[in-house]
């Protein structure tokens, strides 16, 4: 029975749907220094039933008080993190091979490179947490989410 769990987990959570979540993400998130270090909180809060919703009903006045207002349900989101660290590093290089990203080591970032021979499909709610996330460096984004970077 645990092996049908597993293969229906694979089948949701998986790094080829989810490359285009960090893509995504990347290709909407300004100048923000050590970008690399957000990466983990992408699948954690776009496949959240309620952020995920929000996310993706977000307009150009929406904020991270506005979006993430209710504390709540933060509850689960470090062990999310955790949970998800895994299908991050996976994501992330399936984006590396497929040239949708790039790595810029001198300021540990991931830069966004729009590739025509593999073509993604942008991810409202990935896209808007980018947004969402320009005006904020990393420490900020972390202290007002409550959770440690590991």
């Amino acid at each position: 029975m645990s092996s049908i769990i597993d293969a229906l987990y694979e089948l949701k959570y998986n790094p080829f749907k989810y490359g285009e979540y960090v893509a995504s993400f990347y290709s909407c998130i300004g100048d923000v220094d050590d970008n690399l270090l957000l990466a983990p909180l992408i699948i954690p809060l776009c496949s959240h039933p309620v952020f995920a919703r929000k996310l993706n009903n977000a307009n150009i006045r929406s904020s991270i008080w506005t979006i993430f207002e209710d504390r709540a349900n933060f509850y689960d989101l470090q062990e999310r993190i955790d949970g998800f660290q895994i299908l991050t590093g996976q994501s992330i290089q399936y984006c590396l091979v497929n040239d949708w990203l790039s790595v810029e080591e001198s300021s540990l970032s991931l830069l966004f490179s729009s590739n025509i021979e593999n073509p993604l499909v942008i991810q409202k709610n990935a896209a808007n947490l980018g947004r969402l996330f320009s005006c904020h460096s990393v420490v900020e984004i972390y202290a007002f989410l409550g959770v440690k970077p590991r």
